[in-house]
């Protein structure tokens, strides 16, 4: 019985350190959709492009743009992508760039598949040892902790936001591949405006996640202590 007790808490922890990265993992996901750009490029105070785009221009190019993130195409489908004075889209830097976000976007979706499966099976452990209030107590705390991992993360983007933007490249690219100049099309379709409000849209989004999770588990605790 000890062993069984031991065993749930353990699992329990498992799974409270699984669910910040897969609500994490899931608000990105749910950025990465052109839906996104179409509300992002219509925000009070969103920057023109000082080399000509319009807002048109800008919904036309980066819906593909985005697209190509999650879609099973090689970089031709960038590559192919040219402006009706037939000049390309994107240059070799940039299509070199593209491709190395899709890999990490690639890696992503199958780190938060395999943790989704893997919290289930844990998850559906727990439960067999019919400790069902360590279970909800888990998923409580894992909600928990992903609103601390975003208070961090905004604390950042509201003190210093080029650092974090910087860090966060570094961390996933290597030096000097993830730089471009502004009159580049990468920078005028995704400015640094574009980049600091997805990160807060994650942020709000996880928020709301890890809220709904918290608020789950404590009404269904609630429900066992009537029981």
């Amino acid at each position: 019985m000890k062993n069984e007790i031991n065993a749930s808490k353990i699992l329990g922890w498992f799974i409270t350190l699984l669910i910040p990265p897969i609500i994490l993992m899931i608000a990105v996901r749910l950025l990465i959709t052109p839906v996104f750009a179409l509300v992002e490029y219509r925000m009070p105070g969103f920057p023109e492009d000082p080399y000509g785009f319009s807002l048109q221009d800008r919904l036309r190019w980066s819906e593909p743009s985005i697209r190509y993130l999650v879609n099973g195409e090689s970089i031709t489908y960038l590559h192919n992508l040219r402006f009706d004075s037939g000049e390309q889209l994107f240059n070799e830097s940039e299509l070199s760039h593209m491709e190395d976000v899709k890999d990490v976007v690639s890696g992503m979706r199958i780190v938060l598949a395999a943790a989704m499966i893997l919290l289930l099976i844990v998850t559906l452990l727990a439960i067999r040892f019919q400790n069902y209030e360590t279970v909800l107590h888990a998923y409580r705390r894992g909600g928990q902790g992903i609103i601390w991992v975003i208070g961090v993360i905004l604390a950042f983007v509201a003190v210093s936001f080029n650092n974090l933007f910087t860090w966060f490249h570094k961390l996933f690219f290597e030096s000097g591949t993830w730089q471009f100049y502004t009159s580049d099309t990468l920078i005028r379709l995704f400015p640094m405006r574009f980049w600091q409000d997805a990160f807060i849209f994650v942020g709000v989004l996880s928020l709301i996640i890890g809220i709904s999770v918290i608020f789950t588990a404590k009404r269904s605790l609630k429900k066992i202590s009537r029981a």
